[in-house]
């Protein structure tokens, strides 16, 4: 079955346990049984959505039974109870006949072991969905993302095109860390509507139309693809038909640890920007290939500090493996059949930190340049080994945490960094898509600082420090990136925003190529001083 061809809507992935089948009671009462007591209010996080292993360990945290034994009699409550008491949910087999009729595939993924969701696909039909994923099927379960980009992966669909029904909060998180819209209808405990969130009382009435309009709203389209005159473009074209990418620059700040859920958080945030590639800055040497793999991407890890992770095959890897913390590392991706770019990441060092001294210090341009000496060597460093790699042909971007300013943000210092890197034949996105530095800033330093950290309560510095430069490439857009309304440091671990650092984000559009042409010719890369 192939997605519906008008519509933006390419799958909808449904929950099982509460959302199709009437088993989150049953679920309950399992617990209740093996618990040994009534369950209250205050259970609810710890038994609603949650895998078998999960409660069973909870269970015996609090009573002292080994969690194997107790997940052996929870599994066999529920499914006891299972077999003899499947109540599809109200509206559900209305829409997945009308899903079916409209030819929009649809999956199952739920938290419940195979064993017994096999035995709700008998009762519903197993017919009616194109897969499905269960709690065996993933190393990881729902609140993780895992089951739902499993699912994606499976029908071959983009998340951010599909629409997950779900009936807990936990469900939610799974479904929104992987980047689909979702359509919530609480079971038994309530669900706060969202960006990106639609609640329903129930599945009663629910149409594919609407599911359509829910993705719609979640990916920008508005009414849809058939609106408007013209077509949009096919996913990573331009306008003009010429391949399309989109690059983030993304300091993960020691690799998002100081932030809850962290990985869950920056899993959704790639997927909901719909990059292509993204640079990463402190990885604490696992996230790019964490990220990768939960992705489906590929990835390169370049010390215990860089990283890259590309949805395109990478053909190439560049620069010292062992890199230390600061330094740089790149890749060559192949966006299209012969069609490469080269993606480096860097991070240079933050001290002396240039606006600390210009606003605390009250040090004037000659010597904040000067003190730019450690940075500008790292970056000629990275520039020089750009150079050695580059091949003509082939467009190049440099992304990262550079820990300064821009020359084309502060004026009154010649910063020589970004001056440096605009020497060597590279072009500040950013800049690009926005002249006017006042008009739009683009700070990057800090979303969760308002005032410096020493106490003095001193206003921090904001600054753009992060930065997607680009040759050979045209500029469609460019933004930084910070989801929700992070709380200021200290109190940070609940943040949605998983760093201390916003992202930039550039969409570009690649050289068009007449065949005829031959080789486009991207131009050269110096290096300065």
């Amino acid at each position: 079955m192939t997605p519906h061809p008008r519509l933006p809507l390419q799958a909808v992935l449904f929950d099982m346990d509460g959302t199709l089948v009437d088993t989150e009671r049953l679920w309950w009462e399992a617990v209740e049984q093996v618990a040994g007591r009534p369950l209250t209010a205050a259970d609810q996080p710890e038994v609603l959505g949650r895998a078998v292993e999960d409660t069973a360990g909870w269970l015996a945290a609090a009573g002292g039974r080994p969690p194997a034994e107790l997940a052996g009699a929870l599994q066999r409550e529920f499914t006891a109870r299972v077999r003899t008491g499947i109540v599809p949910r109200p509206g559900a087999l209305d829409l997945l006949d009308a899903l079916g009729r409209a030819g929009v595939p649809t999956a199952l993924v739920t938290a419940s072991p195979r064993a017994v969701a096999d035995i709700v696909l008998d009762a519903l039909g197993p017919g009616r969905f194109a897969a499905s994923v269960t709690a065996d099927d993933t190393g990881r379960t729902k609140p993780a993302p895992d089951p739902y980009l499993t699912a994606c992966r499976a029908l071959g669909v983009d998340p951010a095109a599909c629409v997950a029904v779900e009936d807990t909060d936990t469900g939610v998180a799974s479904a929104e860390a992987a980047g689909c819209a979702v359509l919530a209808v609480p079971s038994l405990a309530p669900i706060e509507a969202a960006p990106g969130r639609t609640v329903r009382d129930s599945l009663v009435g629910v149409t594919p139309e609407e599911l359509d309009g829910v993705a719609a709203a979640h990916r920008g389209h508005g009414p849809g693809r058939d609106a408007g005159p013209e077509p949009a473009p096919r996913p990573g074209q331009a306008a003009n038909g010429a391949p399309r990418l989109r690059v983030m620059s993304w300091n993960l700040w020691l690799g998002g640890s100081q932030v809850d859920d962290h990985r869950a958080k920056q899993l959704k945030t790639i997927l909901e920007t719909g990059a292509d590639v993204v640079g990463l800055q402190e990885t604490a040497g696992s996230a790019a290939g964490e990220l990768a793999e939960a992705l489906g991407w590929h990835h390169h890890r370049a010390g215990e500090n860089l990283g890259i992770i590309s949805r395109h095959p990478v053909t190439a890897r560049f620069g010292d493996p062992d890199v230390g913390f600061y330094g740089a590392a790149g890749v060559r991706i192949e966006v299209a059949p012969g069609r490469q770019v080269d993606v480096w990441t860097a991070h240079l060092h933050y001290t002396p930190y240039g606006p600390y001294e210009a606003a605390f210090d009250g040090l004037g341009a000659a010597e904040l340049i000067a003190h730019e000496e450690v940075r500008l060597a790292q970056l000629r460093d990275a520039l020089r080994r750009i150079a050695e790699t580059a091949d003509d042909a082939v467009p190049v971007v440099l992304v990262g945490d550079f820990n300064c300013p821009s020359h084309l943000d502060r004026t009154d210092v010649a910063w020589p960094v970004t001056r440096a890197a605009e020497e060597a034949g590279l072009r500040d996105s950013y800049r690009e898509a926005h002249p006017d530095p006042a008009a739009a800033p683009g700070h990057t330093w800090s979303p969760i600082h308002p005032v410096h950290e020493d106490g003095s309560g001193r206003p921090e510095p904001q600054d753009r420090i992060d930065y997607v430069l680009h040759r050979g490439l045209t500029v469609l857009d460019s933004r930084t990136v910070v989801t929700g309304t992070p709380r200021p440091w200290p109190d940070v671990a609940h943040n949605d925003w998983p760093s201390d650092h916003a992202a930039v984000l550039t969409t570009f559009a690649l050289p068009s190529q007449d065949p005829a042409d031959g080789p486009h010719r991207a131009g050269s890369l110096g290096t300065t001083g």
